[in-house]
């Protein structure tokens, strides 16, 4: 879910950090930047390390399929306003490829992810909606169905809702916030609106399973903890 690797400008974080580590599955990876590998050469070791499937030659975005499902990958890194480009407001070359590629791509069950979520109750930085409401209001429009971000550095899963936090059962979209890949972990603040399951001491990787129609979830923890969260949902 972005911020891949950590370290300092004067480090090669991939080699270090990443290969080691999740970079063993590197062949099979579908990677997103968050906010942090702009830190690094304004993103171009991630983009090195990555290769073609980053997507460099679209700015980072990009999208495939996966059975029934379209999945779409955002590169949010980007639009933080403390990094080298400004924020991506609607008539951002991301936001205006996305609504091309949603058009072109109205299959039943569409999942979208990228890195700053729009909703979240981590006490360090809540919710980012200069540069996510934008991305919410289309994929609302398009009747996606679920989004996966990570950023905020803990576990938590949204009910299905509209851009505004109006709890919306036949359309929203459910959001998952993964922050849990290995950096240490944030502390909740307030419980944001329709926030379902949270947890911040516990790192790990969700699991989808994507069926015709539907779809299942399950946060797998590391080994010696208990936490986990699983359930199921169809698509719009």
């Amino acid at each position: 879910m972005g911020d891949n690797a950590y370290g300092t400008a004067k480090e090669e974080p991939f080699d270090l950090y990443y290969e080691p580590t999740w970079g063993t599955e590197k062949s099979r990876t579908m990677p997103i930047p968050g906010n942090h590998e702009y830190e690094h050469k304004n993103g171009a070791e991630y983009f090195d390390y990555f290769g073609a499937v980053a997507a460099e030659d679209n700015g980072g975005s990009y999208s495939y399929e996966r059975g029934d499902w379209h999945i779409i990958a955002l590169n949010t890194g980007q639009c933080d306003a403390r990094r080298a480009a400004a924020g991506c407001g609607p008539e951002d070359p991301m936001l205006v490829w996305l609504e091309s590629d949603l058009q072109a791509n109205q299959k039943q069950c569409t999942l979208v992810y990228y890195h700053h979520p729009l909703f979240s109750s981590t006490a360090r930085q809540g919710g980012y909606p200069d540069h996510a409401k934008a991305i919410w209001d289309l994929l609302y429009s398009y009747d996606a169905d679920v989004v996966v971000n990570g950023h905020a550095h803990q576990y938590e899963r949204f009910a299905p809702q509209d851009p505004n936090e109006l709890e919306d059962a036949t359309r929203g979209l459910r959001q998952f916030v993964v922050g849990t890949g290995g950096r240490g972990l944030d502390g909740f603040g307030a419980t944001a609106a329709n926030s379902e399951v949270r947890n911040s001491d516990t790192h790990g990787v969700i699991k989808f399973t994507l069926h015709q129609g539907s779809y299942e979830w399950e946060f797998i923890p590391v080994a010696g903890k208990t936490f986990t969260d699983s359930g199921s949902d169809d698509c719009h």
